[in-house]
């Protein structure tokens, strides 16, 4: 029996007050079993104490991360001091991670860094010359894309049509009525395909593996609304948002009885715009809904601006076509943009480091890297280096500048849906040291998710010391699981923090790979002592 529990069993007040008031001889099981209790206070007492020293933290981290049931898994694990600079703990500081979406830390702080906080992207318009005194443009109207992300309903209200007002705009301020030409979506700016190196095909039709344009729309995405009709056995209801005839939903589900088990399921099978609604939904369903992907979702950009247009009454007598980067495309086209009719911005690159890193959103990362490529292509630019090996290479330069080791840092894309992309803890910590000094530091940190409040970290430490305190970009693959970030001490100490655990199975182990890897911020929430 320990030290302590030998003190706590001489403490006549913790002993329960059947056994302080009998005078009759104690049995021996009535003292193992008072023992057994009081051990259990005692140890119980010892978790709930405050970490004081940073040898007790230590011992801590040590004994989370050991655990029997990570035999099979990979922990990395490196916290350093943004006060004194020292090192509090490191775990594979050096060995390389798949790090999921901790991949955007890094788009995001060479976005920040390259183009600044109050950076905007450029959507033109563009023709081959001004429209006469009648107002007619003749020839064709170029709609000129660099991967602005913010042209979508859900940060207008809801409004496809008010995200596209400013381009609308630009003709009625001219006194445009009416174009003779074609509406020409062009995506050229970025080169290469639209999918980013190392995605999983699978990953293609649903929300988070939107493709990629220098023209995107509403997330290149738009959301079907299954609801059930009032008859069993008829087919459900469906709703597409915003209404467009660019996509052709196909029909296959049944309404089923009262309180039946809902099996709808989508398919888009790729490059195609038919989407594939099957299963069942029970009549007292209240409906179900999700976001589905286009291909080609410049053509879908310039449908929409059409749209807006007739609605203003300025008519487009010729048809909408896309032009991408590719020789095919480019030699099929003769538009020219001698003419710049006008333009409109995005959102500022804080507020779209915000909506990048809030609810990690890969689309708006992988348009961010891809527009930073572009910016560095030259006359001497192949033709076939894409815009992602661009914004690779520059990614790479940003590393080496800030003294991340060669090798720390293995992308081949920018928001880790890709499970090719590999890093250490000591480079993300490293980052994490860079921006928090760095002039853009506010929008950085003000970007990423917070601890039981918003983001991806809403729903997740809430209740504990790391809850309105933890400021951390998520990171989730069936195999991988990471947090990096900021957070503050107890004792008022701000550390940066990175954690990855790959590989582990928690099948049957009670826990979920988050919650253990949140374990280790709560930790570091409470712990009151002080590097120093």
């Amino acid at each position: 029996m320990s030290c302590a529990v030998r003190k706590t069993l001489a403490l006549p007040l913790l002993v329960p007050q059947c056994i302080q008031g009998s005078r009759r001889r104690l049995s021996f099981r009535t003292l193992f079993v008072t023992a057994l209790l009081l051990a259990a206070l005692c140890a119980r007492a010892q978790q709930s104490r405050s970490i004081a020293t940073i040898s007790e933290l230590q011992i801590q981290l040590s004994n989370h991360i050991n655990q029997e049931k990570f035999a099979s898994a990979l922990w990395g694990v490196k916290i350093v001091s943004l006060d004194s600079g020292k090192v509090l703990f490191e775990h594979n500081p050096r060995k390389l991670f798949s790090p999921a979406s901790n991949s955007k830390l890094y788009t995001v702080g060479l976005g920040l860094e390259r183009l600044g906080s109050e950076y905007r992207i450029k959507t033109s318009l563009y023709s081959a010359a001004p429209p006469n005194r009648w107002g007619a443009l003749k020839g064709d109207l170029i709609l000129y894309g660099r991967g602005d992300p913010t042209i979508n309903a859900r940060l207008h209200n809801g409004d496809i049509y008010a995200a596209l007002e400013p381009l609308v705009n630009v003709l009625t301020n001219r006194g445009i009525k009416r174009i003779t030409g074609d509406l020409i979506a062009d995506e050229s700016f970025f080169h290469g395909p639209p999918y980013g190196s190392g995605w999983a095909w699978d990953d293609m039709e649903y929300y988070y593996g939107a493709e990629i344009s220098a023209l995107t729309i509403n997330d290149n995405t738009l959301q079907v609304l299954v609801s059930p009709a009032p008859k069993v056995g008829a087919p459900c209801k469906l709703t597409l948002t915003p209404p467009t005839l660019f996509v052709s939903l196909r029909n296959l589900t049944l309404t089923a009885t009262n309180k039946a088990k809902s099996t709808i399921a989508f398919h888009r099978p790729l490059e195609e715009n038919v989407i594939y609604v099957t299963g069942e939904m029970a009549r007292d369903d209240a409906g179900y809904k999700d976001d589905i992907t286009v291909h080609d979702p410049a053509a879908l950009f310039g449908s929409f601006l059409r749209e807006a247009l007739a609605r203003r009454h300025i008519k487009v007598t010729g048809r909408v076509r896309a032009l991408s980067s590719t020789p095919r495309s480019l030699q099929a086209s003769h538009a020219r943009r001698d003419c710049e009719l006008g333009f409109m911005e995005s959102w500022p690159m804080s507020a779209i480091a915000r909506e990048i890193m809030k609810p990690s959103q890969n689309l708006y990362t992988d348009l961010l890297l891809a527009h930073i490529g572009e910016l560095k292509r030259t006359t001497e630019t192949p033709a076939s280096t894409t815009s992602e090996d661009l914004g690779i290479a520059e990614l790479n330069r940003f590393t080496a500048e800030i003294g991340i080791k060669s090798g720390d840092v293995l992308f081949e894309e920018g928001s880790g849906l890709s499970r090719n992309n590999l890093t250490t803890p000591d480079a993300s910590v490293a980052l994490l040291q860079f921006m928090s000094k760095h002039k853009a530091a506010d929008a950085f940190m003000d970007a990423l998710p917070i601890a039981g409040v918003d983001g991806t970290l809403r729903n997740r430490m809430k209740g504990t010391a790391a809850a309105g305190n933890v400021r951390a970009k998520t990171g989730t693959l069936r195999w991988a699981n990471s947090l990096s970030g900021y957070v503050k001490s107890a004792a008022g100490e701000r550390f940066a923090f990175s954690i990855m655990l790959n590989r582990y199975n928690n099948a049957d182990r009670g826990r979920s790979a988050r919650q253990e890897v949140d374990a280790i911020a709560i930790l570091l929430a409470e712990f009151k002592g002080r590097s120093e």
